[in-house]
């Protein structure tokens, strides 16, 4: 329709392996963070975000566009395909700059990718889902805590702490009281100063989830006060992919 507003939706590719893709939802475009595909955060970065677009928006697009061929021999292989002559032509009214740095944290990208493949990439999608899954359902389950909300996850989850959250994760910043691999909510959320974002990453185990939900429910039970890890009780991981 002229005129019609686009939509435009943030994703995580990490879950495009087992979700539809925006395209199938209706949208037009679609943009994300690439550090999770192979990127590891040095010092805070670098890393290097995503933007995709459907057909008749590709001309529009800041950047360069990356297409598949195949060379001399047959071989498989991708090739710089589409790229605004304005970054050339108009330096700094240009918009859009790539400069090396950024183009070797998206070719990072791309060898992760190539590495996993279409089937490892799906595996690893519902190799995060089973896992949060279990880690959802085993926090959930401790005295003292609840879970934010029941909608559908893949790999993040909100927690509600009936004690104090500075009492049970500290101020959960490095050198400050308890350093506990939780995000506080409230630093962006007001309204939910009691609770706390978990994420799962493929290089979470089970045995990392278990030492979480030990500690956690250790915390809670204590009121913030010494863990100890050679006291954490076994906990059932069977059917838990390691």
């Amino acid at each position: 329709m002229r005129g019609a507003a686009l939509l435009i939706v943030q994703v995580d590719p990490m879950t495009l392996s087992i979700l539809k893709p925006p395209s199938e939802c209706g949208a037009d475009i679609a943009y994300g963070e690439g550090q999770p595909l192979g990127n590891r955060l040095d010092f805070g970065g670098p890393s290097f975000g995503f933007f995709c677009a459907k057909q008749e928006h590709i001309r529009r697009m800041p950047g360069r566009i990356a297409g598949e061929t195949t060379d001399v021999d047959g071989r498989r292989g991708f090739v710089l395909t589409l790229q605004t002559r304005e970054q050339h032509i108009r330096r700094e009214k240009a918009t859009s700059n790539i400069c090396t740095a950024q183009a070797l944290n998206a070719l990072a990208g791309m060898v992760h990718l190539a590495w996993l493949g279409k089937q490892g990439f799906i595996e690893l999608g519902e190799l995060l889902a089973r896992r949060t899954a279990y880690a959802r359902q085993t926090i959930g389950a401790l005295d003292g805590f609840e879970l934010l909300h029941d909608a559908p996850v893949v790999r993040e989850f909100a927690v509600r702490s009936k004690q104090p959250l500075d009492l049970v994760i500290g101020s959960g910043r490095p050198g400050e009281g308890t350093d506990v691999p939780v995000y506080p909510l409230g630093r962006d959320y007001p309204e939910y100063e009691d609770s706390f974002l978990v994420a799962i990453t493929e290089q979470r185990t089970k045995e990392d989830i278990d030492f979480l939900a030990d500690y956690l429910d250790d915390a809670s039970n204590n009121s913030g006060g010494e863990f100890d890890p050679e006291e954490t009780s076994a906990v059932d991981l069977s059917g838990v992919p390691s």
